[in-house]
Parts: structure tokens; sequence; C-alpha cells
């Protein structure tokens, strides 16, 4: 189980909304100066990701909570990510080839072939996502309340 700190921001009728505060590793690595994902930061800033779960623990809002996710479904998120749209370009690129028999048409349909692969690719992304989201076990729930002496990294948003 991959856990997470979060702080209780809406409780009602057994259901919790809360908002994890993600922590950049970026300012201890070596590589930031040329990472897409340093970039990204600073360019859209971190915004805080919020969300609604079952409210096993009577948490009130306030509350510091450590909920958790299957490791499965973080490996089967990053498939769907990067592995679906990559896997739909290069096949895309690759049969865009294949019908390559004039050399007038040159570079163009491989590369339309990967774009079409692409689209195709993120499409099943987006299908792939909506089923895993769907199925309750790949779902993040709330393991327990975190006492003020464990609390660590979050900011205060009393």
């Amino acid at each position: 189980m991959i856990e997470e700190n979060a702080v209780v921001v809406a409780a009602e009728a057994g259901i919790i909304e809360v908002e994890i505060h993600r922590r950049a590793s970026c300012n201890a690595c070596s590589a930031r100066s040329g990472c897409g994902v340093s970039l990204l930061d600073r360019v859209l800033g971190r915004r805080p990701q919020r969300l609604v779960l079952a409210n096993k623990l009577d948490a009130r809002v306030g509350d510091e909570v450590v909920i958790g996710i299957p490791e499965g479904a973080l490996l089967k998120a990053a498939v769907a990510a990067y592995m679906l749209p990559l896997l739909g370009l290069l096949s895309g690129g690759i049969i865009g080839d294949l019908l390559v028999n004039d050399a007038s048409v040159g570079e163009a349909l491989p590369l339309l072939g990967g774009l079409i692969g692409l689209g195709i690719g993120l499409l099943g992304t987006r299908f792939y996502s909506r089923r895993l989201a769907a199925d309750p076990q790949w779902r993040a729930v709330l393991l327990r309340r975190v006492t003020g002496s464990l609390a660590v990294g979050l900011p205060s948003t009393h």
C-alpha cells in the first residue's frame, strides 16, 4: 500500500474530502534545471489534489489523515498513461512506413500513422483509466488518523 498524508477539508454523511499536498523532490535532484517536471511545476505551480473518500474513521474537518492506494493501482495507471500512447505512436508510425510503396510520398504517411496511433493510444488510456476508476479495489482508502506529533511536511489549512 502506498501511503500519503492528507488534510480533511470537508466532511458529511460518511464521506470526507481530503486535500493532498504533493511534495516536490526537485530541490534535491541534480537534474532539476533540465527536467520537464521541474519546468512544469515552475510554470503551472503546485496545486493540491483533492479526493473524496468513505469516512470509516469518523474524521472531521482539519484532521490530518493517512490515505493509501494499492501498489498495483499506481503501476496500472503508469502503464495506461505512458505505455498505451507510446505503443500507439510507434505502431502507427511503423504501419504507416510499411504502407509506403512510393518514394514520392516521403515521410507523410508514417508521420500521419504515428499521429493516428497516438490518438488511438490516448483514447485507450481514457477508457482504461475510467474502468480502473470505477473499480473499488483500485481506489484510495482512508487508513488512519495522524496524531499531532507525527504530522510532517504538510502545511496547516486551519
